[in-house]
């Protein structure tokens, strides 16, 4: 078996282009059979190579490629590949940047994007390739002239922040919030901060710097080591207060950011971006203009327009802590309402009581009318006399039911699909 740094040598002459799916192979690359739960890579390696892979890295024997010289065999293709990016990283002189949190984290991994790119040679994490697999892909597209990377780390169970901080060895480290996120993991919020601070901890042992959201207490406990701090006060380096707008817009020295991003739950997200900006010299005129550009997309706090209504569609993801500040930035737009909600995933035990406190917050805010659709939503429907439950999509749709209102939120975990739901508005 070859070791590395003969692998690595492999990948160089391939130009680092590292695929996983063998349907969507680039000429030269190489790729790694991966296994997973419903798939195995192995059963791909032909295809792989007679669609244009120079390589392919196997963990399985199989007779057909023992004299194949395009086919290298290790002990896992998982593990190799995660180790090449981290020793591809080490390699780099890019300032990697890791990101992880509750909520907002892809939106604060693009803004960042938007703000960096537009001075150095910066590349972010692919897509919503943020865990164990994807985080390596991410690192294979850092090059020799990348300034910044900018790394998203999810996970749904402790120790995985720690591990993947591990392989990208952030030089900042930012969590963006603490939220009721994957509860079947980590079990309640005391869970989540202990699993979300893994990355905290890798910069503080590892004498990097963190980026602090300073009006977060739980964040803030950390600023006795090297930081950025941001926050609304004249004890914080970056000092931002919020100017209500349609859109946030955040105040800083007498200086006015602008966005096109609806929510005052994306405040935090844009100061970050500017945070950043500024702390590595981008002048603010063209970081003003960076987030002006920025268009919020795939389902994430879009503006819609169909007719006379206004859509606030952000059905990409959804956690209790997610929605609670999704159905407050909406219940303070003038005119008249309607929320579509969809079930809240991974939530554990906790689910049903944290399903009924987001009805509770709807009829509490929401003086027209509110839509709740998924099974356990559905489970409090004899209960509820003020709201309108669905067990699935389907029922709604055959429901025939109108939304008339003008200002309509929707929102529901990815495997909800609730963006279909535009479909039938008129």
């Amino acid at each position: 078996m070859l070791g590395i740094d003969e692998l690595y040598k492999e990948l160089k002459s391939s130009n680092f282009l590292v695929d996983i799916d063998s349907r969507k192979i680039r000429k030269g690359s190489v790729f790694f059979a991966i296994k997973g739960d419903n798939f195995n890579g192995n059963e791909f390696i032909s295809d792989a190579l007679n669609n244009g892979s120079r390589l392919a890295i196997s963990d399985q024997d199989n007779p057909n490629f023992n004299d194949n010289h395009n086919v290298i065999k290790v002990s896992n293709s998982l593990s190799t590949l995660q180790e090449l990016s981290k020793f591809h990283r080490k390699k780099c002189n890019a300032k990697v940047i890791g990101i992880t949190g509750s909520n907002g984290k892809t939106t604060t991994k693009e803004l960042i994007y938007s703000v960096l790119s537009s001075n150095f040679k910066t590349i972010c994490t692919l897509g919503n390739f943020n865990n164990h697999i994807g985080l390596p892909l991410s690192l294979f597209e850092i090059r020799h002239d990348t300034e910044f990377a900018i790394i998203e780390m999810g996970a749904n169970n402790f120790g995985e922040i720690a591990f993947l901080t591990s392989l990208c060895e952030p030089d900042y480290g930012y969590i963006t919030n603490f939220g009721k996120a994957h509860l079947e993991g980590f079990i309640d919020i005391d869970g989540v901060i202990k699993a979300k601070t893994e990355l905290y901890e890798w910069i503080i042992k590892n004498d990097k710097t963190l980026l602090i959201n300073g009006e977060d207490k739980n964040q803030k406990k950390f600023d006795n080591h090297k930081h950025i701090m941001f926050g609304c006060g004249d004890n914080f380096q970056f000092n931002f207060r919020e100017k209500n707008n349609d859109f946030v817009n955040v105040l800083h020295d007498n200086y006015l950011f602008e966005t096109k991003l609806y929510g005052t739950y994306n405040y935090s997200n844009v100061c970050a971006a500017i945070a950043l900006g500024l702390e590595f010299g981008i002048d603010k005129n063209q970081i003003n203009q960076s987030l002006k550009n920025y268009q919020p997309n795939n389902n994430r706090s879009e503006i819609i327009k169909i007719g006379d209504k206004r859509i606030v569609l952000d059905a990409y993801n959804a956690n209790p802590s997610s929605v609670e500040e999704a159905i407050k930035s909406f219940s303070i737009l003038e005119g008249d309402k309607a929320i579509v909600l969809g079930d809240m995933y991974e939530l554990g035990k906790e689910s049903s009581i944290e399903h009924k406190k987001i009805i509770k917050l709807c009829q509490e805010n929401i003086n027209s009318k509110c839509i709740f659709i998924g099974e356990t939503f559905y489970s409090f429907s004899n209960n509820e006399r003020n709201s309108n439950f669905f067990k699935n999509k389907s029922d709604f749709f055959s429901s025939n039911m109108e939304i008339g209102e003008k200002n309509i939120l929707i929102k529901g975990s990815r495997g909800m699909e609730m963006e279909e739901i535009l479909k039938h508005l008129k």
